[in-house]
């Protein structure tokens, strides 16, 4: 097992670079698991090894209830129009406001990393080169999520929690993953 954390990094973008498009022109890289446990910090690192743009699920969630509607919204406003070429373009859920606000343009890429909580769902396997699972103990899923949210938040993390306990069991999501990796960047056998 590399214990050097950038393999896991090298591993997507050879998987990446070595699959064909199944989105249109744009070759799509999942990057999901549960709240906190490190998958922004992944997809950055590999969007930036592939120089692709990163787009996260959390811009696109209708807040902590989202879950569930995030995909149709996404495929309407950027899977469906990259997938026929075109640029997509969302609009950006305000965390704060607790609205949708500004709208943000998607041109096509030749790959785009997917970053969030239900995006490599089964409805993500015709269009997604590559699906990664991340992974973390509850405990400290749990205290980064405060760390960024503050602790007023708790009540809404346990819930989320639930919630994508749930979604991740339905959607046998990190069985149906191409790629494992732990909290802290690594590889992890499946």
């Amino acid at each position: 097992m590399p214990a050097d954390p950038s393999d896991a990094v090298a591993v997507v973008v050879a998987l990446t670079r070595a699959a064909q498009p199944r989105l249109g022109p744009v070759r799509l890289v999942c990057v999901d698991g549960p709240a906190g446990s490190g998958k922004s910090t992944l997809a950055g690192r590999v969007g930036a090894a592939l120089d692709a743009p990163v787009l996260h699920l959390d811009d696109l969630l209708a807040g902590w209830s989202g879950l569930e509607g995030v995909w149709d919204r996404l495929a309407a406003q950027v899977l469906d129009p990259l997938a026929a070429g075109r640029p997509g373009r969302y609009q950006r859920y305000d965390w704060v406001a607790g609205a949708f606000a500004e709208w943000h343009d998607v041109p096509v890429p030749d790959v785009l990393v997917l970053d969030g909580c239900g995006s490599a769902r089964t409805a993500a396997d015709p269009v997604a080169a590559v699906k990664v699972w991340v992974e973390a103990a509850r405990d400290l899923r749990l205290s980064r999520g405060l760390a960024r949210d503050g602790f007023d938040a708790r009540d809404n993390w346990v819930a989320w929690m639930r919630s994508e306990q749930e979604h991740f069991t339905r959607e046998r999501t990190r069985e149906r993953a191409d790629v494992h990796v732990d909290a802290v960047g690594r590889l992890v056998e499946r």
